[in-house]
């Protein structure tokens, strides 16, 4: 049964109050409107950004909202005047838009656009300004422009992007956040060259494609940090190489 075009009830994890446990609700997710598009999220992960506007220390942080922006999913529908996508389509939501027409966009210097920005920031859509999220009528806000701890989200045409659909979802899902943070910290802040000796702090889910992305640079030695022994293994075998230590 086609749910194009309906409002769907399904689960979502959804942060009431700041630093109060999240709670499962049957939430309400409105049809994609123009430039929209309505995701069945399959996997997320969870980042330290989640928890960090969860805690209450966000100065954007909204409340009652629904955290979550490091995920893969199906395209589910979508709404008038959206041409890249389609439903069927195997994709990522991101929380960093990419209008190509912005002057951001344009620039070549930046990836910061600011077509939808104003909306996600405030956690509603830019085409009418209100969520597409509700409980019993209430709103509810979304977050980061993705809002991946529901199992339906709604987000704009300019903040997804469309994957092979062989790729491991459970595992293409970093690719929202994790892994593109610590490869451009690499390759477009620190410009790594040939040779470099890198130092990674935390090997985490950012320390690690820090590590990846130094030694896919060539540096010549990367030495990673970290308080937790247990992370000794998942980092030398990030690495695979007697050069690197750590």
């Amino acid at each position: 049964m086609s749910t194009e075009g309906q409002v769907i009830t399904c689960k979502a994890a959804v942060a009431w109050e700041p630093n109060k446990p999240l709670v499962i609700e049957d939430v309400q997710v409105a049809p994609p409107q123009a430039g929209e598009v309505r995701i069945k999220i399959l996997f997320t992960a969870l980042c330290h950004t989640d928890a960090y506007t969860w805690s209450g220390k966000d100065p954007e942080g909204l409340f009652p909202c629904i955290l979550g922006h490091e995920a893969a999913g199906i395209v589910e529908s979508v709404g008038e005047g959206v041409t890249e996508v389609q439903p069927g389509d195997h994709v990522i939501p991101c929380y960093q838009a990419e209008c190509r027409e912005c002057k951001f966009c344009k620039s070549g210097k930046t990836n910061l656009c600011g077509k939808v920005r104003g909306a996600t920031g405030a956690g509603v859509m830019m085409n009418d300004r209100k969520s597409r999220f509700s409980i019993n009528g209430k709103p509810i806000y979304h977050f980061m422009g993705t809002s991946t701890f529901s199992q339906y989200t709604v987000v704009h045409d300019v903040s997804v992007a469309k994957i092979d659909p062989q790729a491991p979802l459970d595992k293409v899902c970093l690719l929202g956040c994790g892994v593109p943070t610590g490869l451009g910290a690499v390759w477009n802040t620190a410009k790594v060259e040939p040779g470099s000796i890198v130092a990674v702090f935390g090997l985490g889910t950012v320390g690690l494609a820090v590590a990846e992305g130094a030694k896919a640079a060539g540096a010549s030695r990367v030495i990673g940090i970290d308080i937790d022994p247990k992370k000794f293994d998942r980092g030398m075998s990030c690495v695979s190489s007697s050069k690197y230590h750590l």
